[in-house]
Parts: structure tokens; sequence; C-alpha cells
């Protein structure tokens, strides 16, 4: 693990965008099959404003994810690259991590918009040193009473400590703990799962493993138990 920031050893990798005080962020995004959604991603990171660059850590896609990533690079605004592991989102995010450039990390999925003023919010919310770290307010994407409930129901939860992945969760490099932070503006979440594995089994399974994982049960079991969507086939 790196050290904890210093401004005067970092300002070498900090974009002429990034405000003063802050260091530079590494947006990280574990991607496997995601032909379908990871051009849509990039080209709202690409609007967004900051000091940041991109690393997409492909689990050996093959539907072509690389590729659509390679595609983009050259005309990129911010620094991207695009490395590739085995299939293990624990894997891929340690190995981004470990050739990342940035002083924080932003773990992002691969099906969110993200708002053109979201890095700016993380760079300022890392302007308070007693931050390590926290997520984004989230909106799910669709207009019925089922994405307006899920939106409802992770406001509430977070003031407890629960988010999950899809909100976009942030982590300096540091070495002991402190106070995290929600931010807005919110992400826009796909809502494939349950458009795709209906609603009343993705809520069981997201109870039964939060009380699983609440029990001991280790992580590394609940993840096998926990497949992907994507591409409309939930055994993908």
């Amino acid at each position: 693990m790196a050290r904890p920031y210093d401004r005067q050893k970092n300002d070498d990798h900090r974009s002429p965008l990034q405000p003063p005080g802050a260091g530079m962020v590494s947006v990280i995004i574990p991607t496997y099959n995601e032909a379908d959604s990871i051009a849509a991603t990039l080209g709202t990171l690409g609007r967004a404003r900051g000091g940041f660059e991109v690393i997409v850590a492909d689990g050996s896609s093959p539907d072509g994810t690389r590729l659509l990533v390679e595609a983009v690079i050259a005309g990129f605004p911010r620094p991207l690259r695009v490395i590739t592991t085995a299939r293990h989102r624990a894997l891929q995010l340690n190995s981004a991590a470990s050739v990342a450039s940035g002083d924080a990390f932003l773990f992002l999925h691969a099906d969110v918009t993200v708002p053109a003023a979201a890095i700016e919010a993380l760079e300022e919310a890392l302007r308070d040193a007693s931050l390590i770290g926290g997520n984004f307010q989230i909106v799910f994407e669709g207009a019925s009473a089922v994405e307006r409930f899920f939106t409802w129901a992770y406001r509430v939860r977070r003031p407890f400590g629960i988010y999950y992945g899809d909100s976009g969760i942030f982590v300096r490099r540091l070495e002991r703990a402190g106070r995290t932070a929600c931010l807005e503006p919110a992400l826009t979440v796909s809502d494939r799962r349950w458009r795709i594995q209906g609603l009343l089994p993705t809520l069981a399974s997201w109870v039964w493993i939060q009380t699983l994982y609440s029990l001991g049960v280790p992580a590394e079991y609940l993840a096998r138990r926990y497949g992907p969507v994507r591409n409309g086939n939930s055994s993908q």
C-alpha cells in the first residue's frame, strides 16, 4: 500500500484541470462481457470535469469488451488504458490498483452513467483530510415504482453504513481508518438485474447474502452464488 497522500510528492501527475489541494483520482472499472455497456459509460466519463485517469480491468471477456475500450483510447480526453486478467472481481480490482497513478481510487461498475460534476465533487470531498472514502448517491434507471423504491431504499440504508459497489465506492491510499461520505451528484445505475432475474428473486438474493455475510460467512463463498447478469443472460 502506498504512503498517505503527500501533495508535494504527487504534483508531478496532477492534471491542469485538477483543483489545488486534490490528489489525482484513478477511476477503475472491472468488466466481463460488457460490450453492451462500456462504451456508454466511457462516454459519460469523457465528459466529466476534473483531473483523473481511467483503467478498465477486463476479466478476459469473450465478447470483445477489450477491443471496444481500445478503440476509444486515442480519442479519450483523459489517460485511459485497459488491462486483462482472469475473470475474478477482486483480482481485476487489485491488478488495476497496482498500476494506478492516483492518490484515490474510484471503483465504478461498467453500466453506470457518470454525471459531469462527479469527479469534481470527489476532489472537493477529498480536500477534507479526515475523509478516507465513501460513495455516491444513486438513481436507478427507469420510471416505475420499483426503481423509485430502490433509489429511496439506498438513501435510507446509507446512514447505517450499508452501500454496495454500484454506488461508486471511492477510497484514498491510506493505512488507517476514518470517515466516509456519500456524494452528490447521483450516479445513474442500471436496473438490469431485476429486469432480467425478476424483482422477488433479486430481493431474496440480496437479503440472503447480506444475512449470511453478517453471520460471518466468507465473502468468497457468497460471491460464487451471486452471478453476474450480462446481455440478457443471468447465467453468464
